[in-house]
């Protein structure tokens, strides 16, 4: 806001209680929020000011300025100003409208209510009245006003319970401590009222799990941690009331702090068009300096003769300076070729194609009635071309739901069932399972089937009691905890639980025998796909943990070094542990992994696991998702200590897979090379087989120095499978950064926990899974949606439907507007070079925005070339999208051809037909307005043909016999083959495009409105009097004829001489609609496999073999790729076995799909 005041930046925050006029002096901003961007004041110039900082909209503004010199304008005002204004009017309504709803949001929470204490007595008070320093009641379910300093509340010690899932997406309770010197305030208002203490704190920062402050009150300082605050935006839960004081207000509490920009995300097309229109710009200016200089000599060379024919003796002007004005003139005229609302029609497609994402029934999850939702809507079409995923593994890959399978308990394996003979039995056969009757708060449906561990606690097995009492104290079997209890008998006891690489390292020597047993058996468990922590404990003397508990209380109140102080204290504590045993959980797949996995192989689509997991454990997942298997050529572990062994075994790892590739003796040997992190494509490809890259943590760290991280991304782009494993949030971004940046490769990262955020946000699209671990991924996600499996229609549907459909967009948009304009450059030099213009003004104005809108609009929204299901059931049709196949610089160079030739065509047919030319009537038609409206009518119909094929024809094929001359067959196939899908919306658009050109050609060209506006419409009579003219028509015929007819055979010769796997499919759906039903599916055969994967998810294996092989894509009788065969003398046409065609695809291709993913 403009009116706004700049606050200084504060170093730490000094807050009174219950005194305003104290903390007033601070200048600390008020409880009030501001979410939106403009008042009514401010609204039109700021949103002004946003909107031509864009460069498109400042360019079309410097063209009007332009237009209002007489000198060099040859196109009136409107021509530039009307598409300008509605264009910004579309945004400032945009605008206004989403900053309308955030006034509402900001108004409805800021006229909450809250008891505030003020002058000894409770009053309710909006949430916008709220100052720092004063003490809030809260109550039960109750939302927090501002971030509080915990007084006292109704539990026992000061405890409070609160769920902060606005903040972090947990719905898990917290629990908030008060100090024990508040909390006896209770709820004794009197004593509230009088509480004057001091904090002195940290300033305003986004740091949601860390606090420091100091309370000074009563002589004496207490020091002050997360445990004690309260944040906005939290809700109190299970507490009666609670009182609390305000510390940041408004735009300083956490939660306001937290909602900052996140990074803008840009697509490849978007980078690319930018590109494009600077070379555009630069073809404009080149086009109106060919005009200046043709304006120069003309007035040199005819200039002269013929003012002095029109104007007597006016007297002579000079040829240069004429040419340059008519430079400008002619950037005016041919502006056009890079339309303002070329920017508009692209996030107007955006926007549909991320509706269609939302309103996918097919990704909505009924188990938790989670919709899938697209965040963005500027990232669409690079969801057709990713080439890399990074993926974690809890809660993404896995359900994320946890079952205490097996434990280690002093050397002995709990879990493990055997029969009589002593030999294990496998999970499929029936087991009683262990009753928990005795226990009513025992949860009913878990199930533990070794009798053996309830039979060793009926003993009293010492160690036993004491790892489930762990269990207990420290809350769950997975959570990394510490706790310090009393027991019974009066000892101190140090809990510890936590991963084994970490725990290890503080165990007392003593236990080395355990430890060496214990180890053993977390291999074990980690080679079953289960997850494990190990149990440690120690014996705490009074003295000492009095004497520790009092420098960790000195600690806290310090200011310098206080995490230093703190932390070195609980390493000190956390040493000589003893061993108990370890936990081991199974967590199983999700539904549809392993086929989504093996899907999105098919497609290209290269997958890395991220995940915190062990080796064994990592190994597992990789076979159980099908991304490992046994048929691989080798699978490289680098598990190297320090920089040179990664090194070595990288270097090591390279020779070994270039080794079994003899494509490499030519001496092209990627690792021999020392510059280039970006590799040779074509030697990626020469390396055949499949290999899989395993890295350790430690080892990915020293792999991803500058020296070393070359050959790590080298030999990880060569292998189909890489998975890293024991991996920190950090190294997940630093991966995807390396991968992003060095191989020029458009990445999609997914997760489902905060520790994914940075990696989600590294990437160029971030997927948050809505799974246990709250929502912080989800809200730093441009999609999400609720199970892995939905990231296959993600992609292969949604992706690719919308990188073809907006590259057909961009191919039509710049072909339909160089053709509009380019007639003004061959009209230059039958006019004198003198920027009049070919078409009148008011079409000119309305072409883009109201004749030919609608019908592009269509396309770009509702095109697609083949089904959903077939988009899934052949996966390599995403490939193109990998490729920049189907939009470059080589594609917009054949659509500016392409226009090129429609523009000759639209000008020169015309030109030659009404030149010396009659009407039935006998008079001259050839006059300047009649020429214009017969381009017009046939640029219009010429675009309207082409943005949907040649099916605009079928029509003028009823009315005008001439074209019965080609054959219908031909004519059918022809239109079949630009026809991609067609919906009531697209037919509404492309007829009522036509018919609004005609009904507004009609309503300007009328005699009432030339009487209101002489000046403003001076084409008066002329559509009347021109479209009368059959010879019109017919050229109007002949004009589209030839624009159109070229294109659509070379692409009929280019589909039938070499078609793609889409053209293929497309041709067989149609011909399937047409021979429905065709064949009967025979019930698939299905054959259990003799390997069972030993990964403890529950899952079988799969068609993932099948699939991988590519024998399921594989034509069993091939489509003759060409119809135009030789033949004998005595057999068919070529015509008629162009037609038979469509019956040979529908065999092979229903051969093709009898077996599915």
């Amino acid at each position: 806001m403009f009116c706004s005041k700049k606050k200084s930046l504060e170093a730490e925050r000094i807050v009174k209680a219950n005194d305003r006029e104290y903390n007033e002096k601070f200048q600390y901003t008020d409880n009030r929020i501001h979410t939106s961007k403009y008042n009514i004041l401010t609204f039109l110039p700021i949103n002004l000011f946003e909107q031509f900082q864009r460069v498109a909209n400042a360019y079309f503004l410097f063209l009007l300025i332009l237009q209002l010199i007489p000198e060099i304008s040859s196109l009136t005002w409107f021509t530039t100003i009307v598409p300008l204004v509605l264009v910004v009017t579309m945004t400032a309504v945009k605008d206004a409208t989403d900053d309308y709803f955030r006034h509402k949001s900001d108004n409805q929470v800021n006229n909450r209510q809250s008891e505030v204490l003020i002058d000894s007595k409770l009053q309710n008070e909006k949430w916008m009245n709220v100052k720092v320093g004063d003490i809030i009641k809260l109550e039960n379910n109750q939302f927090v006003a501002a971030d509080l300093l915990l007084l006292s509340s109704s539990e026992p010690y000061g405890l409070c319970y609160i769920e902060t899932a606005e903040l972090d997406g947990e719905t898990n309770l917290k629990v908030r401590h008060a100090l024990s010197v508040t909390s006896e305030l209770g709820a004794d208002i009197n004593r509230l009222a009088e509480f004057d203490g001091i904090v002195v704190c940290e300033a305003p920062n986004n740091k949601l799990d860390k606090f420091t402050g100091v309370l000074s009150w009563k002589e004496s300082k207490h020091s002050l941690s997360n445990e004690k605050i309260i944040l906005r935006g939290c809700v109190l839960r299970n507490t009666s009331w609670c009182f609390g004081m305000v510390i940041f207000a408004g735009p300083d509490t956490k939660l306001m702090q937290n909602s900052g920009k996140t990074n803008f995300k840009r697509t490849s097309i978007d980078r690319l068009m930018n590109t494009l229109v600077l070379w555009i710009f630069g073809f404009l200016i080149c086009l109106g300096i060919i005009l200046a200089i043709g304006n120069t000599i003309w007035e040199n060379e005819v200039g002269d003769q013929f003012r002095t024919f029109l104007f007597g003796n006016e007297g002579e002007k000079n040829s240069v300076f004429s040419g340059f004005l008519t430079f400008w003139s002619y950037i005016i005229i041919l502006n056009t070729v890079v339309p303002i609302s070329l920017y508009v029609s692209v996030e107007v497609i955006r926007l549909g194609h991320s509706y269609f994402i939302n309103w996918d029934r097919k990704m909505y999850y009924f188990g938790k009635a989670t919709p899938a939702e697209a965040r963005t809507t500027t990232l669409n079409e690079e969801l057709g071309q990713i080439e890399y995923i990074f993926s974690d593994k809890t809660g993404t890959l896995t359900q994320n739901i946890m079952t205490f399978k097996k434990c280690s308990i002093n050397g002995k394996i709990y879990g493990e069932v055997h029969d009589d003979q002593g030999q294990e039995i496998g999970m499929t056969k029936k087991k009683e399972a262990v009753g928990f009757s005795v226990d009513p708060q025992a949860d009913r449906t878990f199930q533990f089937l070794d009798h053996h561990l309830m039979e060793s606690i009926k003993l009293g097995d010492p160690k036993v009691h004491e790892f489930l009492r762990v269990l207990a104290l420290c809350h769950t079997v997975m959570s990394e905890e510490n706790s310090a209890v009393r027991n019974p008998e009066g000892q101190i006891k140090l809990y510890s639980k936590g991963a084994d690489t970490i725990l290890f390292e503080r165990l007392h020597p003593s236990n080395e025998d355990l430890l060496t047993l214990t180890s053993d058996h977390l291999s074990e468990f980690a080679g079953e796909g289960l997850r494990t922590l190990a149990i440690a404990c120690r014996d705490l003397g009074d003295t000492y943990f009095r004497e520790w508990h009092k420098r960790l209380e000195d600690a806290n109140a310090a200011t310098d070094e206080k995490d230093e102080l703190i932390a070195g204290l609980y390493e000190e504590i956390e040493r000589d542990l003893m061993l108990l045993g370890a936990t081991a959980i199974e967590d199983k797949l999700q539904e549809g992994v392993t086929e989504t996995i093996t899907s999105l192989n098919l497609a290209n689509i290269k997958i890395w696991v991220l995940t915190g997991d062990k080796q064994e454990t990592a190994i597992n997942i990789g076979y159980a998702c099908n991304m490992l298997t046994d048929d691989m050529n080798e699978v490289f572990i680098i598990a190297g200590n320090t920089a040179t062994e990664v090194r070595e075994e990288l270097r090591k790892a390279k020779e070994n897979l270039f080794g079994q590739n003899r494509s490499f003796s030519n001496g092209h040997v990627v690792f021999e090379k020392k510059q280039p992190l970006e590799l040779d494509s074509v030697v990626e490809e020469t390396v055949t087989g499949d290999y899989a890259l395993i890295i350790n943590g430690h080892s990915l760290a020293h792999a991803l120095e500058s020296d070393v991280k070359n050959d790590l991304l080298e030999l990880a782009c060569m292998c189909k499978t890489v998975i890293c494993c024991r991996v920190t949030p950090l190294q997940k971004a630093q991966v995807v950064e390396l991968v992003k940046k060095h191989r020029n490769a458009v990445t999609l990262a997914i997760g489902d926990g905060a520790n994914d955020v940075s990696m989600i946000k590294s990437a160029h699209i971030g997927v948050g899974i809505s799974g246990q671990e709250g929502l912080q991924a989800v809200l730093a996600s441009d999609y999400s949606f609720a199970q892995f499996r939905y990231l296959q229609r993600l992609l292969l549907v949604h992706g690719r439907w919308s990188y073809f459909r907006m590259c057909k967009f961009l191919c039509y948009f710049f072909y339909k507007n160089f053709a509009f304009t380019l007639v003004h450059f061959w009209f230059g030099f039958f006019c004198g070079f003198s920027a009049q213009t070919v078409y009148d003004q008011w079409f000119i104005a309305l072409f883009n925005i109201v004749y030919t809108s609608l019908p592009v609009l269509a396309m770009g929204i509702f095109d697609q070339d083949v089904s959903d299901q077939n988009s899934m059931d052949y996966p390599q049709l995403y490939k193109p999208g990998q490729q920049n196949l189907l939009f470059n610089k080589c594609k917009f160079f054949i659509c500016v051809a392409h226009g090129i030739y429609t523009s000759l065509a639209l000008f020169f047919i015309p030109y030659g037909a009404f030149y010396n030319a009659a009407g039935e009537d006998g008079q001259y038609i050839a006059d300047y307005q009649s020429f214009a409206v017969t381009m017009a009518t046939s640029l219009v119909i010429v675009v309207s043909v082409q943005v949907f094929g040649v099916v605009t024809f079928l029509p003028i094929i009823e009315l005008l016999p001439l074209l019965l001359l080609v054959s219908a067959p031909l004519w059918l196939k022809l239109i079949a083959l630009d026809t991609s899908y067609w919906t009531v919306i697209n037919h509404v658009f492309i007829w009522g495009s036509i018919a609004t050109y005609f009904s507004i050609l009609f309503a300007m060209h009328s005699n009432g409105i030339f009487g209101i506006f002489p000046n403003q419409f001076p084409f008066v009579g002329i559509a009347w009097h021109s479209l009368n003219q059959k010879c019109i028509w017919l050229v109007v015929l002949l004009t589209t004829v030839a624009s159109v007819m070229p294109i659509v055979t070379f692409r009929f010769l280019r589909v039938d001489l070499f078609p793609t796997l889409s053209d293929q499919i497309r041709q067989w759906q149609k011909a399937q609609k047409k021979a429905r039903p065709l064949y009967s599916r025979k019930p698939q055969t299905r054959r259990s496999s003799s390997r069972r994967s030993g990964y403890a998810f529950a899952h079988q294996e799969g068609y993932g073999e099948l699939i991988t092989s590519g024998k399921n894509m594989r034509a069993k009788n091939l489509p003759p790729t060409s119809g135009l065969e030789k033949t004998p003398s005595n057999s068919t046409s070529w015509i008629e076995n162009l037609c038979k065609k469509a019956t040979d695809t529908v065999s092979s291709f229903s051969q093709d799909k009898t077996v599915k993913l």
